[in-house]
């Protein structure tokens, strides 16, 4: 590890950022977003991952591009360098055991020393879920290793996006995730709901600080199930629960069920600023609550594809992520927009630094100097 910062004499957030898959575009857009001032010099960071792989990562990508300084050298960064088997038969552009071995270890790692106390929270660049199992790790994302290695039952996957054009930001929470379509109507209780919204509201006061949050619940059929015409589970059980948890939770705003097609209309107009955007920023929730994958996700990466920020709340720590894929049909060529990736990184400073200005967060920390 080449040390050029400590962090026992930096008060600014500390950072794992882990490198994911090596066959894909994790290096390279972790090498690019560390190459912006702007981002790197906001936080103390590590980046954890094998330094060969980065180095030659770095070798191939400065022999596609003229503009060295769009790329940070890997000799001048803070580097874990984290043993993995069977390196050599990582090959840029697929992925396979090897190279779901080496992203595994590299979030394990992170994972640890977080927990540790070593930093407040992580950055993880995309891993294949393919290459995972095919190294015999059968999880459906990092997600869910996140919350197992950190022992906690709740958990979710908010997307957080600021819009370029309007600075709004956008931020939507999926009650399911990776499952086929075909289970959402059966995995769908109140009582998971219920779990999501506390997760949400907690989410919004302790990492956004919005205390008395206004939330969009979407329905699950289309038109809401239009009075029990296109199904019934709005009326079955949507709409009682949701009756019950504004007699609970009188200090929020909870507004649903919406038709989930008309329920992105007011965000895209916040988003891209085409209609009076004063008036509807007044009318836009704080937070969004999708029902499943596709019914969150089409509509946030139609807005905010290239600056999307997958975060995991629920856990000790904070993590984000870029929002998009390893792009194996691109990695290696020097072409992978780092938008997200430096999006990932300045949101997960954000959180951080809101959560370190919590009272109790200062009540922590002097009990942990008294205790010195």
């Amino acid at each position: 590890m080449t040390n050029h910062q400590s962090p026992m004499t930096n008060q600014r957030p500390r950072l794992a950022i882990t490198l994911g898959d090596p066959a894909g575009i994790g290096a390279e857009v972790t090498l690019k977003a560390l190459a912006d001032s702007e981002v790197s010099q906001n936080c103390y960071f590590v980046v954890v991952g094998s330094r060969n792989l980065l180095s030659k990562a770095y070798k191939n990508l400065t022999a596609n591009t003229d503009d060295l300084l769009a790329l940070a050298n890997p000799d001048e960064l803070n580097v874990i360098d984290v043993d993995v088997p069977n390196s050599g038969e990582i090959i840029t552009g697929v992925g396979n055991a090897a190279s779901g071995a080496a992203s595994f270890a590299y979030m394990e790692y992170a994972i640890s020393q977080t927990l540790a106390g070593d930093f407040d929270g992580i950055v993880t660049a995309p891993i294949a879920k393919s290459a995972w199992k095919a190294a015999g790790f059968d999880y459906p994302g990092q997600t869910e290793l996140l919350a197992e290695k950190a022992g906690v039952e709740r958990f979710g996957m908010l997307f957080v996006g600021r819009s370029p054009l309007t600075g709004w930001t956008l931020r939507a929470l999926l009650a399911t995730t990776h499952i086929p379509l075909c289970q959402v109507s059966q995995v769908l209780t109140p009582e998971l709901l219920t779990k999501k919204l506390d997760l949400l509201a907690e989410c919004l006061e302790r990492d956004f600080g919005i205390k008395n949050g206004k939330i969009a619940i979407a329905g699950l059929n289309p038109h809401s199930g239009e009075m029990g015409q296109l199904g019934t589970e709005e009326i079955d059980w949507l709409i009682p629960w949701l009756k019950a948890e504004r007699q609970k939770r009188p200090h929020l705003q909870l507004e649903g069920p919406i038709p989930p097609d008309t329920m992105w209309v007011k965000p895209g107009q916040a988003w891209y600023g085409n209609s009076d955007l004063k008036n509807v920023s007044k009318n836009v929730a704080h937070a969004y609550l999708a029902l499943y994958h596709d019914q969150g996700l089409i509509p946030v990466k139609l807005m905010a594809f290239d600056r999307a920020v997958n975060t995991t709340i629920g856990l000790p720590f904070v993590r984000t992520s870029p929002d998009h894929g390893t792009a194996f049909d691109i990695a290696g060529k020097g072409i992978a927009d780092a938008t997200s990736m430096k999006a990932a990184i300045q949101l997960a400073v954000e959180l951080v630094k809101q959560r370190q200005s919590l009272p109790h967060a200062e009540a922590q920390r002097r009990g942990e100097e008294k205790d010195v």
